[in-house]
């Protein structure tokens, strides 16, 4: 990773010409179209098309909760533009399954996919696994929806690998199945 641009300050940092910093509240509604158009662009063929054509950033956006400093809550962190536009979001977490005790968990990773393969994803794990690093674990996990070869990509070459476990959830109200990778920290 770059640090061309060096540190900001404790919560900011510039990287590759990206501000990588805390989400806000502000912030709630362009991290759901983030989340809305890369659901909509990755998932196409994984998920029901009349399901992905749905979507809207206006429904989701009030259910994150960027004013939370607890520590054992889960934490976004954003990727902004130059002009201050988020291009992505991560969110990291302790383990919430129980399973993995010490472990960190890698809840979401998702970038505006006009900005796929710009360093934007790779400048957010970087970002969130030192976030899990700070928060005191040494390994971590994320769930991956079955199928998803784009993504299982990204993760094997920023060294996760699948464990084994899978299982049957329902995200945003859709049956899905998942496995699960896991990476020292």
């Amino acid at each position: 990773m770059n640090h061309q641009d060096g540190e900001m300050s404790n919560s900011s940092k510039v990287i590759d010409g990206m501000r990588i910093r805390s989400a806000e509240p502000s912030d709630a509604m362009e991290v759901a179209n983030v989340h809305v158009r890369s659901w909509q662009a990755a998932y196409r063929g994984l998920l029901p098309d009349v399901y992905l054509d749905v979507l809207r950033a206006e429904d989701r956006s009030g259910r994150y909760d960027f004013t939370t400093t607890d520590p054992s809550n889960p934490h976004t962190i954003v990727a902004a533009g130059p002009d201050g536009a988020i291009l992505g979001f991560a969110t990291t977490c302790a383990d919430r399954d129980g399973e993995l005790a010490n472990s960190g968990e890698l809840c979401a990773l998702y970038v505006d996919p006009t900005y796929w393969r710009c360093r934007v994803g790779t400048s957010l794990i970087v970002a969130a696994r030192s976030r899990l690093i700070e928060l005191g674990f040494r390994t971590a996990y994320l769930w991956l929806l079955d199928g998803n070869l784009r993504g299982g990509r990204f993760y094997l070459l920023d060294g996760w690998a699948p464990d084994g476990q899978s299982r049957k959830d329902t995200v945003w109200g859709v049956p899905v199945s998942e496995s699960r990778y896991q990476r020292t920290l």
